[in-house]
C-alpha cells in the first residue's frame, strides 16, 4: 500500500502542469551579462589594437618585415610543414579530448593516429610520408620547383659552379640604351605627379657610369676637369649643375660640363639638343688633340679613351634628340655612322636605338639585316632583339590569323615560325607580354635594366608598344600564343629550352631599380605550398573553437548536442545505444530511496516505442 501510494503521488506530481514562468529574471543573469560585457570589451580592444597597428605600419616597417617573412616561408622545406602538421595534430587532439569529449573519436584520435603513423614511417624509411607524397606527387602538380633530397645529392660540384657563373653573368645590371633625359623628361614627370621615377640605387649606378666614362687620371692637370670630377660625385642635382657652370667659367670648351647641363638642367628636348651640339663641338676638338698624343704614355691613352667615350655618348644622345623631334632619318644616319666608326664600343648598345628608329620608319628589310648581325649565339641577347625578331615573323601572318581557323585546319609553316619566335622571346623575358597586351600599366623606364627582368620589360614596352599596335593582328597572335611557352618550360629555374634557366636574382635587382609605386612582376609566380594553407586553417579553426568554447560554453554545448543529434539521425544504428542509455537512466532512478517498479519500466518502454520502430524501419 505504501508503495502504491508513493507511486500515485509521483504520478500525480508528474501529471501536474509546470508553473508558468514569471516576469522575474532567471538566476545567474548577472553573471551572463558580466561575461557578455567582458567579451564586448575584449572585441573593442581588439579593434583598437588593429587600428593602432595600421596607423603605425610605416614607422614599424611592416611591409618590409612582411616581405622578409614571405621570403622565409618560401625557403622552408617540406620537413618544416611535416613537423608543424604533427604538432597541430597533437594540440588539436588534446583540445578536442578536453573540450568535446563526445566527438573526440572523430577528430582528436584521428590526429593522434596520424602523428603516430608519421613517426613510425619516418623511423622506418628515413623520410616522412607527407614529405614523400608532397615532393614526389603533389609538388609537380602544384607547380613547385624544389628538388628531392636524392636529386640534390646527385649534383656534382662542377655543375653547381657552372650554374653559379651563369647566374652571376645574367644578374649583371646593364645601362638602358633608351634612357630618358633627367631634366626634360624624368623631372617633368615629378613636377606633374609628385612621384620620383628613379630610385637612389639607379641614380647611384648612373653616377658610377659617369665617373667611369667621363673621368681619367689626367684630369688633375686641368682645373675644369678636376671640378667635373667632383661634380659627378655630388648627390644633389643643384650642386652638380652649379659645379658644371664653375667648370665652364674655367674652360668654355669643357664638353663634360655641357653634357651634365643637357642631361639635368635643360627642360625641353630643344634645349637638350642645343647643349649637346655645344658638347659635340668641344668634344671633337679635344678628341683630335688626344689622338695626336695617345702614344706618349699610358696616361695619354687613358685620356684618349675618355675623350672617345665623350664623343660617342654625345653623338648618340644627339641621335636620340633627333628621333624625339621627328627627324628619324637623321637619327638613323648618326647611329649608322657611329657603328661604323666605333665598332668595338658595343657597351652603348647603339644597335637597339637603331632598331627602334627603323621600326618607326617601317624599314623591315634593314631591321632584318641588323638582326642578322646582332642576333647571334655568341652575342648577348636582349628583349629588343628577341621581340623584334618575333615581330618581324608575326607581321607576315598576323593580318590573316584566326584562332578558330588555326584550330580547324592547323598552323601553316609561317605561322609555326611566328609562334616559335614568340615562344623564344617569352622564354627570354616573360614579363613583356603583360605590358604589350596592356594587362599591366607602364611607367617611365629606369636608367638601368636587369636583363630578363621586369625592368627590361618596362623599358622595351615603353618604346615598342606603338610598333606592335601598328601591325594589324600582331597583338592578337601574341595574346593567343604567349602562354604556351610555360608548358614547354615547367621548371624555368632549373632548366630552360632555348636559353639558360631563368635567373632567380632578377626580382631583387628589379625592386632596387623600379620605383616603389610600381608592382614588380615576379616570374615564376611564387605561391605558398598547400601544406601551409592546410596548417594555417587547422590552427586557426582550432584556436577559434577553443576561444568560443571558453567565452560561450553554454552555446557551444548546444551546438555539440545538435551535432550528436544529427549524427544519430544519420546513423540509425546509434539509436540502440540511445535506447540503452535511456534504460540505464530509468533503471538508476530512485524516488524516495526506492527502485521503480515494473510498471514504471513498462511506461518507459511505451515512451521509447516510436523511436524503436523508426530504428527498425
Amino acid at each position: 500500500m505504501a508503495d502504491g501510494a508513493g507511486l500515485g503521488e509521483a504520478a500525480t506530481a508528474a501529471a501536474s502542469p509546470a508553473p508558468a514562468p514569471g516576469p522575474s529574471l532567471p538566476p545567474g543573469w548577472r553573471e551572463r551579462l558580466r561575461a557578455g560585457l567582458a567579451g564586448t570589451w575584449a572585441s573593442l580592444w581588439f579593434v583598437v589594437g588593429l587600428g593602432l597597428l595600421y596607423s603605425l605600419r610605416v614607422p614599424l616597417r611592416l611591409c618590409e618585415n612582411l616581405a622578409a617573412v614571405t621570403v622565409f616561408l618560401n625557403s622552408l622545406t617540406p620537413k618544416f610543414y611535416v613537423a608543424l602538421t604533427g604538432t597541430c595534430s597533437l594540440i588539436s587532439g588534446l583540445i578536442f579530448e578536453l573540450v568535446f569529449p563526445r566527438v573526440r573519436v572523430n577528430f582528436g584520435k584521428i590526429y593522434i593516429k596520424i602523428l603516430i603513423f608519421e613517426c613510425w614511417y619516418f623511423h622506418k624509411h628515413g623520410m616522412s610520408f607527407i614529405e614523400q607524397v608532397s615532393v614526389s606527387h603533389l609538388r609537380p602538380l602544384m607547380g613547385g620547383t624544389e628538388r628531392s633530397i636524392s636529386e640534390s645529392t646527385s649534383l656534382s660540384s662542377n655543375r653547381e659552379s657552372e650554374t653559379t657563373r651563369q647566374n652571376l653573368s645574367e644578374c649583371k645590371v646593364w645601362r638602358n640604351p633608351l634612357n630618358l633625359f633627367r631634366g626634360a623628361e624624368y623631372r617633368r614627370f615629378t613636377w606633374v605627379t609628385g612621384k620620383e621615377p628613379l630610385t637612389y640605387y639607379d641614380m647611384n649606378l648612373s653616377a658610377q657610369d659617369h665617373q667611369t666614362f667621363f673621368t681619367c687620371d689626367m684630369d688633375i692637370l686641368h682645373p675644369s676637369d678636376t671640378v667635373m670630377q667632383k661634380a659627378w660625385r655630388e648627390r644633389n642635382p643643384l650642386a652638380r649643375i652649379k659645379a658644371a657652370y664653375q667648370a665652364l667659367e674655367l674652360n668654355n670648351d669643357c664638353a663634360t660640363a655641357y653634357i651634365l647641363l643637357a642631361e639635368e638642367e635643360a627642360t625641353t628636348i630643344v634645349d637638350v639638343e642645343r647643349l649637346f651640339k655645344q658638347a659635340l663641338k668641344a668634344g671633337e676638338t679635344i678628341y683630335r688633340r688626344s689622338q695626336q698624343c695617345q702614344h706618349q704614355s699610358p696616361q695619354h691613352e687613358a685620356q684618349l679613351r675618355r675623350d672617345t667615350n665623350v664623343l660617342v655618348y654625345t653623338k648618340r644622345r644627339l641621335a636620340m634628340c633627333a628621333r624625339k623631334l621627328g627627324r628619324i632619318r637623321e637619327a638613323v644616319k648618326i647611329m649608322r655612322d657611329l657603328m661604323k666608326e666605333f665598332p668595338p664600343l658595343t657597351m652603348w648598345n647603339i644597335h637597339e636605338n637603331l632598331l627602334e628608329s627603323l621600326l618607326e620608319l617601317q624599314a623591315y628589310a634593314d631591321i632584318q639585316a641588323v638582326l642578322a648581325k646582332y642576333d647571334d649565339i655568341s652575342l648577348p641577347k636582349s628583349a629588343t632583339i628577341c621581340y623584334t625578331a618575333a615581330l618581324l615573323k608575326t607581321r607576315t601572318v598576323s593580318d590573316k590569323f584566326s584562332p578558330e581557323t588555326a584550330s580547324r585546319r592547323g598552323l601553316s609553316t609561317a605561322e609555326i615560325n611566328a609562334v616559335e619566335a614568340i615562344h623564344r622571346a617569352v622564354e627570354f623575358n616573360p614579363h613583356v607580354p603583360k605590358y604589350l597586351l596592356e594587362m599591366k600599366s607602364l611607367i617611365l623606364p629606369p636608367e638601368h635594366i636587369q636583363k630578363r627582368g621586369d625592368s627590361e620589360a618596362v623599358a622595351y614596352a615603353f618604346f615598342h608598344l606603338q610598333h606592335w599596335k601598328r601591325i594589324e593582328g600582331a597583338l592578337n597572335l601574341l595574346q593567343c600564343t604567349w602562354e604556351g611557352t610555360f608548358r614547354m618550360i615547367p621548371y624555368p629555374l632549373e632548366k630552360g629550352h632555348l636559353f639558360h634557366p631563368y635567373p632567380s636574382c632578377t626580382e631583387t635587382a628589379d625592386r632596387e631599380l623600379l620605383p616603389t609605386f610600381h608592382p614588380v612582376s615576379v616570374y615564376p609566380k611564387k605561391e605558398l605550398p598547400f601544406f601551409i594553407y592546410f596548417t594555417a586553417g587547422l590552427c586557426s579553426s582550432t584556436a577559434m573553437i577553443a576561444l568560443l568554447t571558453h567565452q560561450f560554453p553554454e552555446i557551444m554545448g548546444v551546438f555539440a548536442k545538435a551535432g550528436d543529434h544529427e549524427t544519430s539521425e544519420a546513423h540509425p544504428s546509434l539509436r540502440t545505444s540511445t535506447l540503452a542509455s535511456h534504460l540505464d537512466s530509468v533503471k538508476g532512478q530512485n524516488i524516495h530511496g526506492r527502485e521503480l517498479s515494473l510498471s514504471s519500466l513498462s511506461d518507459a518502454f511505451e515512451q521509447m516505442a516510436p523511436e524503436c520502430s523508426s530504428s527498425v524501419s
